[in-house]
């Protein structure tokens, strides 16, 4: 069985702790008062400042210190318990609108991004956050297609207990998820509709960071 994991955080003045289901205690050292006190906002970019800002500086991150702090983790200049430490910032701070969009187009651009605009007519996507039962992207894409609107979808594997939309498409005989961004565009503009597992080379930066 496994046991709850305590993972806190420290500041000077209080602790927060969260109890997941892991087996792993992940313990995040306090960032002290002096850090704090000494922290110039002004200072060179470091991973170090891009952190401190959003946990002590009580100011959004930049376009610029996102892009660096994500494109750096990509490239491995930025550490995995660094991108740890501002995600459990950004936990207990949050996010305003311009720092999600930022966040965003960051990690899109982290890798390989498909360029749609040779299809003819418009294109639209569905996505969710995810469900238990698939019920709606099998019936709503061909749909959609239907209509002369292409829809091109991306699904992911392995999302809690019932597995992501791929893992149940691959469970059809014969069924492939598959390809690569030509064929991905081919299918699409024949087709009309298609969904597929995204490429190795597509948002790099998500998939370290949902590791």
């Amino acid at each position: 069985a496994q046991r709850p994991a305590r993972i806190l955080f420290s500041s000077s003045s209080q602790l927060i702790e969260h109890s997941a289901s892991s087996s792993i205690e992940i313990i995040i050292l306090s960032l002290s008062t002096s850090i704090k006190h000494h922290y110039q906002p002004n200072q060179t970019m470091t991973p170090e400042s891009v952190i401190l800002t959003k946990r002590f500086n009580e100011r959004p991150n930049t376009r610029e210190e996102i892009d660096f702090f994500v494109d750096g983790f990509v490239k491995g200049d930025v550490k995995d318990y660094q991108m740890t430490a501002w995600m459990m910032a950004i936990c207990l701070n949050g996010m305003d609108k311009d720092e999600t969009a930022y966040l965003t187009s960051a990690m899109v651009r982290s890798g390989e991004v498909l360029d749609w605009a040779a299809l003819e007519g418009a294109s639209v996507d569905k996505h969710s956050t995810g469900g238990v039962g698939d019920k709606i992207s099998l019936i709503l894409a061909p749909l959609v297609a239907s209509f002369g609107i292409k829809v091109p979808m991306m699904a992911g594997r392995g999302l809690g207990h019932t597995g992501g939309t791929i893992d149940k498409l691959e469970s059809i005989p014969g069924f492939t998820t598959d390809y690569t961004s030509e064929e991905f565009n081919t299918l699409v503009s024949t087709v009309g509709c298609a969904i597929v597992s995204p490429s190795k080379s597509m948002v790099l930066a998500d998939k370290r960071m949902y590791a």
